[in-house]
């Protein structure tokens, strides 16, 4: 059992916590078994699994399961545990799951797309949401919190491991041949003319959202077809992002569901 919170692995996992390191690293932290269940359930390998003996009494099947995924596997006391998770209070397993280049996802009827987005508890939320609402996939601008942020992947709520996400540094580009091809770019503008429940949702959609305080590009605002709002009350700024996706998605879902039925 590793006990000591100067152990060189301690130490090395510790380092995950910081961006740079996970880049240099090639590793990034996945924490609590809610998310290892949901690594294992896509038969993700896993570089190193710890976890306390109390974790492993208690999720015998799972433990098993990581294992086999597992290429090293460490049994740890709570303390080393407690020093190697970036949660307050973590529930005694944290694996090390190796970076791997994924291709961006490809749209036909419905996507996200972020720009600048710099909160990770935001990232995580639309990720959950995407997958909720039904879009194919999320793509990302590279200037944007990374996708392996572990608040990113705990709030996305075990939903990370199954929507396709792509991170690319020329959103514009990535964007034009959806838009030769017949799919609809909506941007969600401020000072928009249009309600987004005013726009068509039931064609093949990509819907632009930007960052938490300038929101979209003018470049990117310019590309899109339409520009849409989310009208508020007089007195309040702004919505949370991640709140604006979800209205702007279920909208999406919405119409396209009335139009089946």
């Amino acid at each position: 059992m590793l006990t000591s919170l100067q152990n060189p692995l301690v130490k090395q996992i510790k380092k995950l916590h910081q961006t740079k390191e996970r880049q240099q690293q090639q590793l990034f932290l996945l924490e609590g078994t809610h998310l290892l269940e949901a690594a294992v359930t896509v038969d993700r390998p896993l570089a190193i699994l710890c976890y306390t003996i109390a974790w492993q009494t208690k999720h015998a099947a799972l433990s098993e399961q990581a294992h086999q995924l597992a290429a090293r596997v460490e049994l740890v006391s709570t303390d080393v545990l407690r020093s190697i998770a970036t949660t307050v209070e973590p529930d005694g397993v944290v694996a090390i799951i190796e970076r791997t280049s994924t291709p961006e996802p490809t749209f036909s009827s419905l996507g996200l797309v972020l720009e600048t987005i710099q909160d990770p508890g935001n990232l995580g939320t639309m990720i959950r949401t995407a997958a909720a609402a039904g879009a194919e996939g999320l793509l990302l601008s590279a200037d944007s919190v990374d996708f392996d942020h572990p608040k990113v992947l705990r709030s996305s709520a075990g939903q990370w491991f199954k929507l396709p996400m792509g991170m690319n540094a020329d959103l514009q580009s990535a964007l034009q041949p959806y838009q030769q091809q017949g799919m609809q770019i909506i941007a969600a503008v401020p000072t928009a003319p249009l309600t987004y429940w005013q726009v068509d949702l039931r064609q093949p959609t990509l819907i632009l959202l930007g960052n938490e305080g300038a929101g979209l590009s003018p470049a990117l605002t310019a590309l899109a077809d339409k520009q849409v709002t989310i009208p508020l009350n007089p007195g309040v700024e702004s919505l949370n992002v991640a709140i604006a996706a979800a209205l702007i998605l279920y909208e999406a879902k919405r119409q396209r569901r009335a139009d089946n039925s």
